[in-house]
């Protein structure tokens, strides 16, 4: 059965087409293209197939005889058997705070709000430490406590408890999306504005927007992850002209620069994606330091993690390994180092360094073990690198692939 790869090959060759040429066309790299061709890229979303089948001149089913129609939705990703947010899901399910509307009064409203900043604090140092089994615990005790606590204090203290609440919920929108459950992610970073909103806390909105764009993203809601985004960057943008413009504000900008960037690689726009990096290296050396605003991690160092993610998601795997070699990412939270480590991984395994890339997946694996064994790019590069490790697959490998349940 003829693949994918070869089938594009045959068709590139018929229109007399070189690999530059469709390259070209598709505004992605002749590397890229070639990756294709070979099997080692995968042609797995359908707005790629399509733009693939565009730049030939045919439809997409003289590529993939299988393939859905052009009004067909992609297939939902995979998702591993079990990823630890089950109590927090469940928490999200039905009213927040049911008992409250009846006037029924819980230990929770008894927490003050020192505790309550506390414990919020807490969530999210789970969250940069990928620590989800921990979080879920935690988290789906919280949400209830705050949810009474909104309801029975005083006038008082209701601004910051609502900002509390936004925080928290912003805590549960980014574990879902880390965690492949991104219709979970949605709804709690919607609870997250309205909350933000409540508060007054503008920046807390955006921050809330920030969570949803990547939900859209995880979701494949293209242009609704782009209108998030770009509805921010719109206010945004004008405000960080002055020379007064707070970082905070800054950090927000460019981490907003960074989701379309993703945006723009995901849809094989080279070109865009390009600016928004550009656009956030501006910022973050303006800011001149890597910061934690507002859980972002936005900073230099952050940027650079993204021009090497990018990079992977163009089919860029030299410009990838590249940038990457002169990233020091170890001042970062271990999400972040793990997440730089497996787009390194990704890169090597482009260019079919099976070696290099199973070191970086194990490297990965011990800052941030539950999210390399359960994250959707890392288990499909272990797949990957399976395949190209033919009959004798590395030990270490074997055994990371068998701690993550792939076949």
């Amino acid at each position: 059965m003829t693949s994918t790869g070869q089938r594009i090959k045959e068709l590139r060759r018929a229109q007399r087409m070189s690999q530059a040429d469709l390259a070209t066309a598709m505004n992605r790299s002749e590397s890229w293209v070639s990756q294709v061709e070979r099997g080692v890229q995968p042609v797995e979303r359908l707005s790629v197939l399509q733009a693939l089948a565009d730049a030939l001149g045919v439809a997409t089913r003289d590529i993939r005889p299988d393939s859905a129609s052009e009004a067909e939705p992609e297939p939902e990703p995979e998702r591993p058997a079990s990823n630890d947010l089950d109590a927090l899901r469940v928490a999200l399910t039905g009213h927040p705070a049911l008992a409250s509307l009846f006037g029924e009064h819980t230990p929770g409203e008894q927490t003050s709000l020192r505790d309550f900043r506390q414990e919020v604090d807490q969530v999210w140092e789970l969250v940069h430490e990928s620590s989800y089994a921990a979080l879920s615990d935690r988290i789906s005790t919280l949400l209830p406590k705050l949810e009474a606590a909104v309801r029975h204090a005083p006038a008082a203290d209701l601004g910051e408890l609502h900002e509390l609440r936004a925080r928290a919920y912003q805590v549960a929108a980014a574990s879902f999306v880390r965690q492949d459950e991104p219709d979970a992610a949605w709804v709690a970073a919607d609870r997250a504005l309205q909350a933000a909103e409540q508060a007054g806390k503008p920046l807390e909105v955006v921050a809330s927007l920030f969570r949803m764009a990547h939900a859209f993203i995880r979701q494949q809601h293209v242009e609704q992850a782009e209108h998030a985004a770009s509805s921010a960057v719109s206010v945004l943008a004008p405000r960080a002209e002055a020379a007064t413009c707070p970082p905070e504000e800054l950090s927000l900008l460019g981490a907003m620069n960074l989701v379309l960037a993703v945006i723009c690689s995901r849809e094989g726009n080279r070109k865009q994606t390009h600016q928004h990096i550009e656009n956030a290296r501006r910022i973050a050396k303006r800011i001149g330091e890597d910061r934690n605003d507002f859980d972002t991690e936005f900073g230099p160092t952050n940027v650079e993690l993204h021009a090497v993610s990018t990079a992977v998601d163009l089919g860029d795997a030299g410009l990838a390994l590249e940038v990457a070699a002169d990233v020091d990412a170890s001042g970062l939270s271990p999400e972040r180092q793990s997440r730089f480590l497996l787009d390194v991984a990704r890169a090597h395994a482009q260019r079919r360094h099976v070696g290099e890339a199973v070191a970086a997946l194990v490297e990965a694996e011990l800052l941030a073990p539950e999210q390399i064994r359960t994250h959707h790019h890392a288990r499909d590069v272990m797949r990957e690198l399976i395949q190209l490790s033919g009959s004798r697959p590395p030990a270490q490998l074997t055994e990371l692939a068998e701690r993550s349940a792939v076949s």
